[in-house]
């Protein structure tokens, strides 16, 4: 689905906060990707979803590569590809329901279309009863749910979530991770990224571990 080759990623002319990355993420596998504080986590998120580009290597996403993929068909690509951010970037004016719908709404879509996936979905990760609400009403868990379900809704083959229970107490975390799992059951892909060995210890998952901006892989 994804494949590095000798990656590296500098910018400007600082030195390379990403250096000789290697690897691949298999369709309907499951990941952690960790690594102590500034080693590079969102980063390498980014360039997996095409929000970046490497100043050195090979990178290769759905049998492309990606210096080959013009501005025009980015957006095509990037659909194929989910992301939570760390930070949620939930509308506040808009309800929980828009804000999951907001996708289909860009893409032009007509309501129709969609409500049902979209209520389906607000119920499959336990915010059926709160889909009619802004986002300063949700707590930090409710918030953090709804920004999976925006990301999920265009059925992606790939999920990346950057930090997903860092705002959370454990038992929460558990039924995050619950989600990303049975997600992953389902068929797509997905990297975690996350500094929480708690977490990661629950699942038996390959780890990509990044440190001084080098990753090593276990398995």
């Amino acid at each position: 689905m994804i494949r590095f080759e000798n990656v590296g990623l500098r910018y400007g002319m600082g030195p390379e906060v990403l250096r000789d990355l290697t690897f691949q993420v298999a369709p309907h596998s499951f990941q952690f990707l960790t690594g102590p504080s500034g080693a590079g986590k969102t980063t390498l998120l980014r360039l997996l979803f095409l929000s970046l580009r490497p100043t050195r290597g090979l990178i290769s996403v759905f049998g492309r590569e990606t210096s080959r993929i013009g501005k025009q068909d980015l957006p095509k690509m990037r659909r194929r590809i989910g992301i939570v951010f760390q930070d949620f970037r939930l509308l506040d004016h808009l309800t929980t329901y828009q804000n999951v719908a907001l996708p289909y709404r860009v893409l032009g879509h007509d309501e129709a279309t969609y409500r049902a996936d979209v209520v389906e979905l607000l119920k499959w990760v336990g915010l059926g009863e709160r889909m009619h609400v802004m986002p300063p009403v949700l707590s930090g868990g409710e918030k953090q749910r709804a920004a999976i379900a925006r990301a999920l809704i265009t059925k992606p083959e790939l999920l990346l979530a950057d930090e997903p229970t860092g705002n959370v107490d454990p038992p929460l975390a558990r039924r995050l991770l619950r989600l990303f799992l049975e997600l992953n059951r389902l068929g797509t892909a997905v990297v975690i990224a996350t500094h929480d060995l708690a977490l990661m210890d629950q699942v038996d998952a390959r780890r990509l571990v990044l440190e001084d901006g080098r990753m090593e892989i276990f398995s």
